[in-house]
């Protein structure tokens, strides 16, 4: 009598079994060892995930390519944000408090976060093929839409440009994030810092126009050609983003968020030291060119200083990523938000003169560019791969109510537009990414104790 077990990897014949039912040691051994020098056991084959991240291909850099486009045309219009808010200040909403002006671009970003987890489900279940060219219809709407509102009519810039627009923004944006985790894992943070600088380029390019184009042809038509060039990337980019995993239906609403990863110590801290850090973030995007203006009136570089920041944040949002690929993501993300809270005491709060804004938009645009293109991937780090659109949407929405709060409240310390009340406002960043900062670190030591080590 002979027993036998069959798998997918072959046959193993097993040895004769004796009379009392048992088998002797030796017998199995030399069985397996004359089917193995007679050929007849396969090695077992291990087959790899179809789906896993191949990181790096000609459709992984085209989706990159495609996915700077979308993060042009949505991020880049929020990082210039700050252009918009001088242009409203000082002529098309003059009737408005700079707080209330603020209140346009926090709800701005706010629509696009606390939508992130949803728009990658939408996402999943719909694919690039169609989410991708139905984002850009509504983008270029809403700034169309925005090119015919009237002076002293706030309503309508809240309609615009901090509703629709943020609904069309949102789902493709932070999707696209999302979807660079399914093209790689090694080469992550770099794919990340290349989809950043997309929101970089926009922030250079559109506050430059707004300063040279509306003197000019006039809001309308200046936000006109906004539209047409958003169009233009989103038409690109419909081509060559490519999914990686095949689409899944729309998850129950209980499921769109991972609510037990918080659970986590590590993505508890990371979630906390993100909600923190973004209370001060975009506060100089928003602020600093109108700290110029009260200090030094009527100076040719006020207009300029929003596009050095977003020009000098290029090198701070891809050179990251490499550095990230050797020294680790938390400790990119930790030492630069370190630096960039101390940028803003050592230089936007001591001094206000030309020299000292021009040297704190550079380097305060290089340092604290991880936070926007490394950041993101600690979440993947920390992720089953199947939960990395969840997560990171998740973590999006948790940082929405601080993106709302932020900038409005430093405003509240500039009702009058003083140097005295400009430094109350850089004191309240400052803290607020020093906390940011410490939370982002802690999560590091749990996630690696050794101080030194790769992380």
């Amino acid at each position: 009598m002979t027993a036998s077990a069959s798998s997918d990897s072959g046959s193993i014949h097993m040895a004769p079994l004796r009379e009392n039912g048992k088998q002797e040691k030796s017998d199995i051994v030399q069985t397996l060892v004359n089917d193995v020098e007679g050929g007849d056991m396969k090695a077992p084959v291990v087959e790899s995930n179809p789906y896993g991240p191949p990181d790096g291909g000609r459709e992984a850099w085209s989706t990159v390519f495609g996915t700077t486009l979308v993060a042009f045309g949505t991020f880049g219009m929020v990082n210039a944000y700050g252009a918009f808010a001088d242009f409203y200040n000082e002529e098309y909403l003059t009737n408005y408090s700079a707080t209330i002006i603020s209140m346009v671009g926090a709800v701005q970003v706010f629509v696009m976060y606390f939508l992130a987890g949803t728009s990658g489900a939408v996402f999943d279940s719909i694919g690039p093929r169609y989410l991708i060219p139905g984002s850009g219809i509504v983008v270029t709407l809403a700034m169309f839409m925005l090119s015919i509102t009237k002076p002293q009519h706030i309503y309508q810039q809240f309609l615009s440009q901090s509703v629709l627009f943020s609904l069309g923004a949102t789902l493709s944006f932070f999707p696209s994030m999302g979807l660079l985790a399914h093209w790689f894992r090694t080469k992550l943070p770099y794919a990340m810092g290349c989809l950043a600088i997309g929101g970089s380029i926009g922030g250079i390019v559109f506050p430059i126009m707004i300063a040279k184009l509306i003197p000019k042809i006039g809001f309308g038509w200046t936000i006109r050609i906004f539209a047409f060039m958003t169009l233009f990337c989103f038409t690109i980019a419909s081509f060559t983003i490519k999914q990686r995993r095949p689409t899944k239906p729309f998850p129950p609403i209980s499921r769109l968020f991972d609510f037990a990863a918080f659970k986590d110590p590590c993505y508890l801290l990371l979630a906390l030291g993100f909600w923190f850090s973004i209370f001060a973030v975009f506060n100089p995007f928003f602020y600093v060119g109108l700290s110029a203006q009260v200090a030094n009136p009527g100076s040719n570089v006020n207009g300029y200083y929003l596009a050095i920041l977003c020009a000098f944040s290029i090198p701070g949002r891809i050179l990251p990523g490499l550095i990230a690929m050797k020294f680790g993501r938390f400790n990119t993300v930790s030492v630069s938000l370190l630096i960039a809270s101390i940028l803003i005491f050592a230089l936007w709060y001591t001094s206000f003169s030309q020299a000292n804004l021009i040297a704190f938009s550079a380097l305060y645009g290089i340092f604290s560019g991880p936070f926007f293109s490394v950041a993101p991937s600690c979440v993947a780090e920390i992720s089953p791969i199947e939960k990395v659109g969840t997560r990171m949407g998740g973590t999006f929405a948790f940082m929405a109510s601080a993106t709302l709060a932020g900038t409005p409240i430093a405003g509240v310390f500039i009702r009058e537009q003083t140097e005295e009340n400009f430094k109350n406002l850089i004191l309240f960043s400052g803290v607020m990414s020093f906390v940011g900062t410490a939370f982002i670190f802690a999560a590091r030591m749990v996630r690696q104790p050794k101080f030194f080590a790769i992380a």
